[in-house]
């Protein structure tokens, strides 16, 4: 009986350990901050589904037991606690385009409002009938 045991338990070991990642970073590292529109303490203004799922980048300034990092946070996101678990966090790309400027992000009454950089297109499409604009912004 007991080897059944170990067997199924190693089984759901080995189903769990597929899926997960061994994250680690060190002190000074930039890092992206995962945040759930619905969950966070950030909340968005509208349309919670094209929200952005990363904020960031900001850097690790202390790491706390094995799994919790302190970030540095900016001034205006002073109301959000600074230690987060590494499952929130992801390793930061140099790639300008995945970056939101941190210095526009403004948290009203725990609310994130965000304002577009610029056009990037703008379509005009008739479907059924109706003639819809189409706005592409960054």
């Amino acid at each position: 009986m007991r080897e059944h045991l170990t067997t199924a338990h190693d089984r759901q070991k080995k189903y769990v350990d597929a899926h997960r990642v061994d994250r680690q970073f060190f002190v000074r590292d930039q890092v992206f901050l995962h945040v759930q529109p619905r969950k966070s303490p950030i909340h968005y203004e509208k349309g919670s589904k094209l929200a952005p799922r990363f904020v960031g980048s900001f850097e690790i300034l202390e790491r706390i037991g094995l799994v919790a990092y302190q970030l540095a946070m900016l001034p205006n996101l002073s109301r959000i606690h600074d230690v987060f678990h590494v499952s929130v966090l992801r390793q930061y790309h140099p790639d300008i385009s995945h970056i939101l400027d941190q210095t526009t992000l403004q948290v009203e009454d725990g609310k994130l409002a965000l304002e577009p950089v610029g056009v990037l297109e703008h379509k005009h499409r008739v479907l059924r009938g109706r003639d819809i604009e189409q706005v592409r912004f960054q």
